[in-house]
C-alpha cells in the first residue's frame, strides 16, 4: 500500500508541476509531448539570442564550457559564433523509459545467471552455510529473527562484499537471492518481514569502499586530482550505513550497543581506516590497479573457491550451476513489471519539470536564510539518486562540466553519487523479486539514511575543499 501511494503521488504530482509549466513556461506547449514520447537529448525552441541581451556570468560560462546550462535551459556558440538557445529534454518520456526498464532487465539475464549459477554450486558444496556459521555472532544480533546457520546470512554477506568492492553486477543477484532466501522464513509472504527491511536498507545506503566509477568520469574529465574525491566518499557511505543500521534498528527496538555489535563496527572502522591510509600513499594509476586488482581478484577468488570446495564435496557442479541459472533467467523475468511501473514514474517526474521546481526552491529558501548557495549546484545528483543511478551519474557528468571538475560543486555532486544506492530501483528489483506488495517503512527509513548522507557530503565537502 506505502508503494501504491508514493507510485501514485509521483505520477499525479507530475501531471500537475506539468500543466502549471505548460501555461507559464516558454516550452511548456511541449510539455505532454516530452512526457509520454520525448527522448533525452531532443531539443525545441532552438533561436539565435543577441549576445547583448545575455548576462556576463552566461557568457563566461559558454566560453569557458562551450554551453551554458541552467535546468533544461542550454544557450551555445555556433560554428559562425551566434550565441543560440534552447530546451534540452534530460530524460527520457514514458514509451522510451518502458522499453529501457525491458532491456535493463534483459541485460540482468546473463549477470544473473552467471551469479546465481555459482550460488547453487556454493549452498550444494555447504560454502553459504559456512559463511553463515562465520558471520552468525554478528548478523544474528542485527536479524534475531533468522535462526543460526541460515543460508541468508552467507547471502547477504556476499552481497555486501560485491558493494563494498563496487561490484554492481555481482551484488545484485546476490542481494536477490537473500531476499529469497529471507521469503523463506516470513511468514506473511506479501508483507515485507523485518529482516528484508534490514537487510535491504543497509544495501540501499550503498557501502562502497573506492568508488572506481567516479574516479573514472573526473580522470576523463581532466581533473587535477581525480581520487581527491575518495575519503569524503567513504565518510559519507559509511555514515549512511551506520544511520541505516541505526535507524531500522530503533524501529525494530534491537539494541545496538551490544558488545558484538561494537566490536565489529569497530573492526569494520579500523578495516577502512586502514584502507584510507593505504589508499592515500598510491598514485591515481596505482589506486586504480589496487582497485581493480582487488575486486576482480575477489571474485575469481570466490569462483575458484566454490569449484574446488564443490568437486572435494563431490558435487556435479555442471548440473547445478545450470539449475542455479536457470533461477536467475526466472527471476531477472519476473521483475520486469516492477521496473517497467517504477521507472516510468521517475521518468513523468524528471521530464515534467518538478526537478528543477525543487532545485529553485531549495535555492530560494538557502538565499533568503544569507546561506552559502553553491551546494545547491550539486544537489541534483543527491535529489536523482534515490530514483535512477544513470540519470545520477549524468547529472555528476553535467555538474562537473558546468563548473569544472575541481570545482566545489563538481566535487560534491561526486561525494553525492557516492554516498548511497539508487533507492527506488533497489525497492522495485528486490521486493519485486519476491512479490512483496506491503513495504511497510522500508522506503521512511532509506530515505532518511540517504538524508544522512547528503548532509554529511554536504559537510564533509565544505571541509576538504573551502
Amino acid at each position: 500500500m506505502v508503494l501504491s501511494r508514493i507510485w501514485s503521488v509521483f505520477i499525479l504530482l507530475s501531471v500537475v508541476v506539468a500543466t502549471f509549466f505548460y501555461f507559464s513556461k516558454p516550452n511548456g506547449k511541449t510539455m505532454y509531448s516530452q512526457m509520454i514520447t520525448g527522448k533525452s537529448g531532443d531539443t525545441t525552441l532552438t533561436k539565435t539570442v543577441d549576445s547583448l541581451t545575455l548576462s556576463k556570468s552566461i557568457i563566461q560560462q559558454v566560453e569557458l564550457n562551450a554551453v551554458y546550462k541552467k535546468g533544461n535551459y542550454r544557450v551555445i556558440k555556433s560554428t559562425d559564433k551566434k550565441y543560440l538557445s534552447y530546451y534540452e529534454q534530460s530524460a527520457d518520456g514514458v514509451l522510451a523509459t518502458a522499453k529501457t526498464a525491458v532491456e535493463l532487465s534483459i541485460g540482468l539475464i546473463g549477470i544473473m545467471a552467471l551469479f546465481m549459477g555459482f550460488m547453487r554450486i556454493a549452498e550444494s558444496a555447504g560454502g553459504i552455510r559456512f559463511l553463515s556459521r562465520l558471520i552468525w555472532p554478528f548478523f544474528s544480533r542485527l536479524f534475531p529473527e533468522v535462526p543460526k546457520g541460515h543460508e541468508s546470512m552467507g547471502h547477504m554477506m556476499l552481497n555486501f562484499s560485491a558493494n563494498l568492492l563496487g561490484l554492481d553486477n555481482a551484488a545484485t543477484p546476490f542481494g536477490i537471492k537473500a531476499m529469497q532466501s529471507l521469503q523463506e522464513l516470513n511468514p506473511t509472504k506479501t508483507t515485507a518481514s523485518n529482516a528484508q527491511i534490514m537487510f535491504l536498507c543497509l544495501h540501499a545506503s550503498g557501502l562502497t569502499l573506492i568508488p572506481v566509477s567516479i574516479i573514472a568520469l573526473r580522470s576523463k574529465l581532466d581533473a587535477a586530482n581525480p581520487t581527491d574525491i575518495f575519503i569524503p566518499c567513504l565518510i559519507a557511505t559509511f555514515t549512511a550505513t551506520v544511520a541505516a543500521m541505526t535507524i531500522v534498528g530503533i524501529k525494530q527496538r534491537i539494541n545496538l550497543f551490544q558488545p558484538i555489535i561494537l566490536l565489529w563496527i569497530g573492526g569494520i572502522s579500523l578495516f577502512l581506516a586502514s584502507i584510507i591510509w593505504y589508499a592515500s600513499t598510491l598514485s591515481k594509476s596505482s589506486l586504480e590497479l589496487f582497485s581493480g586488482t582487488l575486486s576482480n581478484g575477489i571474485i575469481l577468488l570466490l569462483f575458484v573457491a566454490i569449484i574446488v570446495g564443490a568437486l572435494w564435496k563431490k558435487v556435479a557442479v555442471f548440473d547445478e550451476f545450470v539449475e542455479g541459472a536457470k533461477n536467475g533467467f526466472d527471476t531477472a523475468i519476473k521483475i520486469i513489471p516492477y521496473l517497467v511501473g517504477m521507472l516510468i514514474a521517475i521518468s513523468l517526474l524528471r521530464t515534467s519539470g518538478t526537478f528543477d521546481l525543487v532545485m529553485e526552491g531549495f535555492r530560494w529558501v538557502f538565499s533568503n536564510l544569507g546561506a552559502d548557495t553553491q551546494f545547491v549546484d550539486g544537489l541534483p545528483t543527491a535529489m536523482i539518486k534515490p530514483l535512477s543511478g544513470s540519470g545520477a551519474r549524468g547529472m555528476m557528468v553535467d555538474t562537473m562540466t558546468a563548473y569544472g571538475p575541481d570545482s566545489f560543486q563538481g566535487r560534491l555532486a561526486c561525494i553525492l553519487q557516492g554516498s548511497s544506492d539508487t533507492t527506488f530501483y533497489v525497492i522495485a528489483v528486490y521486493f519485486g523479486a519476491v512479490s512483496i506488495k506491503n513495504i511497510r517503512y522500508s522506503v521512511g527509513a532509506m530515505l532518511l539514511a540517504d538524508l544522512v548522507g547528503i548532509i554529511t557530503a554536504i559537510t564533509v565537502c565544505y571541509l576538504w575543499f573551502t
